[in-house]
């Protein structure tokens, strides 16, 4: 990967983020309250993310090493996958094995596939956002030039008791309408990102 090439991931992913993840909410065991604008490296407290609308975002787990809390409170990962997927395996096996604390997000009814494609402007999955970056389509060099941008570690650094949440759906479930994915390989459009490299589903 180029030098500008670089400067340029990382001059997207800061302005992407600059505005949402902008103030942070401290609470200190002994339940003083601190408002920040920088990740903060406090190992015991609790901390949320108050977004531009006043919404707040949990921090996660005080017990991951500060590199870590701070690369995921700038720029949080969220992987967008479908059930019998296999590119979906493979691009959550990558986050797995380079330590990377992320949030899965299943596409399971037509309203979480329309809500995919509002959010990344495609039905491909898997799909994976990096702060506000959207990355469509399993293609691992891209995903890492992105997560080192990010200040994610090359090597894991994830404690081994550390599990991802819960699998949740990208929107409330629609029991009656689901989305079925067809298995035919998608195409990004080449201004917004490759071609997936291992290949995806398109709905």
């Amino acid at each position: 990967m180029s030098a500008t090439l670089k400067i340029a991931v990382a001059a997207a992913l800061v302005a992407a983020c600059s505005s949402a993840w902008s103030l942070y909410k401290v609470i200190e065991p002994d339940g003083s309250i601190t408002y920040t604008d920088r990740p903060p490296a406090a190992a015991n407290a609790r901390i949320t993310s108050l977004g531009r609308n006043g919404e707040t975002t949990p921090l996660g787990d005080a017990s991951l090493p500060l590199e870590l809390r701070q690369a995921s409170a700038r720029y949080p990962v969220q992987l967008y996958t479908a059930a019998d997927c296999p590119p979906c395996d493979n691009a959550r096996a990558l986050l797995q094995q380079r330590g990377v604390p992320y949030r899965e997000r299943r596409i399971a009814s037509d309203d979480d596939t329309l809500a995919l494609e509002r959010l990344t402007g495609a039905r491909t999955v898997p799909a994976l956002t990096v702060g506000q970056q959207v990355l469509r389509g399993l293609a691992p060099a891209d995903w890492n030039s992105y997560l080192d941008a990010a200040g994610y570690p090359k090597e894991s650094k994830l404690p081994r008791s550390w599990q991802p949440p819960p699998v949740t759906p990208l929107t409330e479930a629609a029991p009656a309408r689901t989305a079925r994915p067809a298995t035919e390989p998608a195409s990004a459009s080449p201004a917004e990102a490759p071609p997936p490299a291992e290949g995806g589903f398109r709905f």
